[in-house]
């Protein structure tokens, strides 16, 4: 796919726009003055993959924590602000990598100018966040609710108003809560202005239809080549929210990371528990980053083909037995067949040959790289 082609703003050690890849942001639940909290949430989205993590910052007493999160993390951290200018030059000075915040109601054009001129002398972006539950009063009589051109018409408004205060780092976000003005919003500004965007589908429910919304949301518009941040927004973990983009990422072959996991969706000819299998051998790799296939499937049918073109492969048969049996399969490494396992040997005996391609794989790069230095 041609992805849309934007400026270009650093988030710390991030960068977003300009032909970058896409990168996957979450957000806290902690309460942002718990440092010790906060920080360990932060580190088990960095496990999970997360590149960017943004915090609320309610109160002074949240704006007060920022730096000790900041010291104790290594991931870009971004501070949501709102109704307070006086918390956004907080987080500033506290070394924040960028803000999220509607300029429109942080207390008027000189209270913006100087959180804007603040930014600019530090270096920090800006995020212009549009949601459709907070439009502007008159936006929302003139149009009679929130819809896509209202949502446009606000961000243009205010990414204007920092434009005229020579300020041009800014990232954008265009969020409703429902699938269909969540993509024409994004859609209709990306005709009218080359920053880079945020996607995502707000409040977009619980970990099963809110995956289903944001992975349908998000996808169109990556498959359109918009979107140069997301994320996903769960009422659960957070560490979901990371699991669920990188998903969506690997999905359109955007990005790859971890194991990717072909298994098959069962019918009466399996002899193998392969939803149990996948679940488990899913969670037990969970660790790994670099990409992998991994071939978990239940019959001789489409088995051996997949199998093939995996790094690693189950195939179920050969055995008798069946779902919580006594079933054998064959083992594929590197696109052949390695042994017969008992099903109860299945996830060690795949962890196991998973763990070694990446061992070959690390020494590899690391044989390169010694050559080239």
């Amino acid at each position: 796919m041609e992805r849309r082609k934007t400026r270009k703003i650093r988030l710390g050690s991030v960068t977003v726009g300009g032909g970058s890849p896409v990168s996957v942001q979450s957000m806290t639940n902690t309460p942002t003055p718990d440092v010790r909290a906060t920080i360990a949430q932060i580190k088990a989205l960095e496990k999970a993959g997360c590149e960017v993590v943004r915090v609320a910052v309610p109160d002074k007493d949240a704006a007060v924590a920022l730096p000790g999160i900041k010291k104790g993390i290594a991931l870009p951290l971004i501070a949501d602000i709102h109704f307070d200018w006086r918390l956004a030059l907080m987080a500033i000075e506290a070394g924040v990598d960028g803000l999220r915040l509607n300029p429109g109601n942080i207390g008027g054009e000189e209270r913006v100018r100087e959180v804007v001129r603040a930014a600019k002398q530090r270096g920090i972006p800006i995020r212009i966040g549009i949601n459709s539950g907070s439009l502007e009063e008159d936006l929302l009589k003139r149009y009679g609710h929130p819809s896509p051109e209202a949502m446009v018409e606000s961000a243009l408004r205010h990414i204007r108003l920092v434009e005229d205060m020579d300020f041009f780092e800014i990232k954008v976000s265009l969020k409703a809560s429902g699938v269909w003005p969540t993509i024409n919003a994004y859609r209709l500004l990306a005709r009218k202005v080359d920053y880079p965007f945020h996607v995502g589908v707000t409040e977009a429910g619980t970990l099963f239809s809110g995956t289903v919304k944001s992975s349908v949301g998000i996808g169109v518009l990556l498959s359109e080549g918009i979107g140069d941040t997301i994320r996903v927004s769960l009422t659960a973990d957070p560490v979901e929210e990371v699991r669920v983009g990188w998903e969506i990422l690997k999905a359109l072959e955007l990005r790859k990371r971890g194991v990717n996991v072909i298994s098959c969706p069962t019918c009466g000819r399996i002899k193998i528990d392969c939803v149990g299998l996948a679940s488990e051998v899913e969670k037990r790799l969970g660790h790994i980053k670099e990409p992998v296939n991994l071939s978990l499937m239940g019959c001789v049918v489409n088995g051996p083909g997949e199998a093939v073109m995996a790094d690693v492969g189950i195939i179920g048969g050969g055995g008798g037995g069946g779902v919580g049996g006594d079933g054998v399969a064959l083992l594929y490494s590197r696109g052949k067949v390695v042994r017969k396992v008992k099903e109860e040997e299945i996830v060690s005996a795949v962890i196991e040959e998973v763990e070694s391609i990446v061992r070959e794989r690390e020494k590899a790069k690391n044989l390169k790289g010694a050559a080239e230095d």
